[in-house]
Formats: structure tokens, C-alpha cells, sequence
């Protein structure tokens, strides 16, 4: 068989320690490169399949299935598997494990990028899944439709945690408010790393995810633009932040395009445009890197100072911020309420972020 070949070999070489090699499961290797990292605790497996509430009537979607471990437990629990793969060993070692028992007509193996395919309908999704993928994972289920009831998936821990970060909390960031507009989040369990084969050099944490039912009257582009320009110094002022040329200088000539066009910037009722907007939102979140304050003054990040042409644009801007009493305010304190009320603010002026 192909997968003991590949596992004698590697013991030639003198590299895998052994038969107690922890990175072999099966004769398989796993890339710790492509986040394979294996749930081998079958206590915290039943944990997170108690915690999942899934429904014998259930159709689950699991991403990253790996060798199947967590596999075998929602095929016990629930109507039926969809696990989408993307290394053709794992698919292989998948069906083989399940082959002429009563569980293999109830799973389907769909071998392929999560990211790229299009995903077949499913009631709830419950993963341990590839940390790089994470950001755009998660706004690729939210712009799933029909709408699943839940979410359970394993995260980075930090990512998590910023995940379920509310208003004035260190980790509050881009990734909080635009998940937090479209899904309800919550934090499950913490995961310790020797829960996995081969251990990832992180802590882990498994959160719950449920898609809000009715979407927020906001167009996603607008909404998107405005928070990614307030979160870029988080822990400045928003009149610091909107005093800055280069955005003071984006928002005019947005401004300047669309009083030439004349063209209307209210949301669509379009539903294949509202998905692609949503999925978007996910596009450019950087998992762990993203919102840091760097700590530079404000004479540092190019602030106006009044004496160029856009003055007055500058000063329809400001007036904004003083009409709903923001210019003072951090973005790293503001609720979804306060970004929404800001946004219709700004729009109320003919202003637009995209």
C-alpha cells in the first residue's frame, strides 16, 4: 500500500524517530505547511460534538476532515457527511477507513479547495480547519445561501478571541465588527495544543458561529470601507484618523466621482451581489496581523493642516464627525449601532467609502 511505502521510506532516512513518530497517522505524513494538524483526543472530539447540538435529521459539512477522527463521530451523530478535502492522500485514507461500513453511504468526500468550490447545501458545519484559511473561511460560510444553523470550528486562539472581542477590548478589531454584524459569536472551548498530531505551536480555541437570519439594512462595500479606515489606527481619534490626508484624499475624490455620476449608493436587493459583498468582507483580513497600532503621533501619519485645496471637504468631513459627537471617539470603543449610525451620517453628506 502506498501509504506504508511512503512511511518506511521516511524511516530510512532516519528522520521520523521511529514507530512513535507523532506526525504519522495511517503511513500518512502530515505538512504541518498545509495546517494539518490531527485531533487525536477523543475526549475533547465528544466534547465538541456534544457542544455542537447537532440534530439526527442534520446534514453537517466538515472542512479538513484529515484521517477522519472527528469524521466518524458526526457520521454518528447526524444525517449525513459532506467533508471537503484538498490532499488526495487524506481523501484516500478517508474512504478507505469508511469503506463497507454503514457509515459510507451517508458521507460524501468532495476533493478540493474549500475556498473555491461551491458548497452544496448543509444544515450545520463542524470543522477543525487550516488556520491560514481562516478570514476568508469564515465570510465564504456567511455568504453561504440557504443560510446553515450553526457553525462550530476550531480557530487559532487569538484569532478566536478576536473573533468574539466586544467595544473596548484589547483584541477588538476589523474581523469583531464585521463578523459581529452578520453572525451571532460565541467561545466554546479552549484547546490546549498536545490535543493535535503534530502539535501546532499555537493554543486553539473552538467557537460557534450562527448566521443572523435578517441581514443589516447596509450596503457591505460602504460599511467595509469606512470600518477598515477607523480601524487602521485604532486607538486614534476619529477626527485624528479623518484628518489625514491620504484618506481625506480618498473620500474627495470618491466624493468628486460620484456627484459627477450622480449615481446612488443605496444597498441592493440583489442577492447574488449582497453574497459577493459579504464574502468579500473576508478578502483582505489578515488572520493576526491586522489593526495594529504602530504608536506613531499624529504629525507622523500626514494629518492636513488646512492650508491645502480640500479644505472645505475637509471641513464637510469634520462637520460629520461633530454631528454625531464622533470626532473624540476611538474606534476601538464603537458599537455596531455607533459604526451604523456614523455610516448613514456620512452618506447623509453625499460622502462614500467605496
Amino acid at each position: 500500500m502506498a501509504g506504508g511505502k511512503i512511511k518506511k521510506e521516511k524511516l530510512r532516512k532516519g528522520s521520523a524517530g521511529g514507530g512513535g513518530n507523532p506526525h504519522f497517522q495511517g503511513g500518512i505524513p502530515f505538512h504541518k505547511s498545509k495546517g494539518q494538524h490531527i485531533l487525536k483526543n477523543p475526549l475533547l472530539i465528544d466534547s465538541i460534538i456534544q457542544k455542537s447540538g447537532i440534530k439526527p435529521t442534520d446534514v453537517i459539512l466538515e472542512i479538513g476532515p484529515g484521517t477522519g477522527n472527528l469524521t466518524k463521530k458526526l457520521l454518528e451523530a447526524g444525517k449525513s457527511v459532506i467533508a471537503v478535502e484538498v490532499d488526495p492522500r487524506m481523501v484516500l485514507e478517508l474512504q478507505r477507513r469508511f469503506q463497507g461500513t454503514p457509515f459510507s453511504s451517508r458521507l460524501k468526500v468532495i476533493q478540493g479547495d474549500v475556498l473555491k468550490c461551491e458548497l452544496p447545501y448543509f444544515d450545520i458545519c463542524v470543522a477543525n480547519i487550516p488556520y491560514q484559511i481562516s478570514s476568508p473561511l469564515t465570510f465564504k460560510l456567511l455568504s453561504h445561501r440557504p443560510l446553515f444553523r450553526c457553525a462550530v470550528i476550531m480557530f487559532q486562539r487569538e484569532f478566536a478571541m478576536r473573533l468574539v472581542a466586544q467595544p473596548g477590548d484589547t483584541l477588538y478589531c476589523r474581523l469583531s465588527v464585521n463578523t459581529q454584524l452578520l453572525a451571532r459569536v460565541s467561545h466554546l472551548l479552549k484547546v490546549g495544543r498536545n490535543n493535535f498530531r503534530p502539535p501546532p505551536k499555537v493554543d486553539s480555541s473552538v467557537v460557534r458561529i450562527e448566521p443572523r437570519k435578517t441581514l443589516p439594512p447596509v450596503n457591505f462595500k460602504e460599511w467595509d470601507g469606512l470600518v477598515r479606515i477607523c480601524f487602521n489606527r485604532k486607538n486614534k481619534t476619529l477626527g485624528s484618523i479623518f484628518r489625514q490626508k491620504t484618506v481625506l484624499s480618498l473620500l474627495e475624490k470618491n466624493y468628486k466621482t460620484l456627484q459627477a455620476l450622480q449615481l446612488s449608493h443605496e444597498g441592493s436587493s440583489d442577492d447574488t451581489e449582497m453574497v459577493l459583498a459579504v464574502s468579500a468582507l473576508g478578502d483582505t483580513l489578515e488572520d493576526l496581523s491586522m489593526d495594529v497600532d504602530d504608536g506613531r503621533d499624529d504629525e507622523e501619519m500626514e494629518v492636513d493642516d488646512g492650508s491645502a485645496k480640500g479644505s472645505e471637504f475637509k471641513e464637510k468631513v469634520l462637520n460629520v464627525l461633530k454631528q454625531g459627537d464622533f470626532e473624540e471617539r476611538r474606534s476601538s470603543k464603537l458599537t455596531q449601532t455607533d459604526f451604523m449610525f456614523l455610516l448613514s451620517l456620512f452618506n447623509k453628506a453625499g460622502i462614500h467609502f467605496s
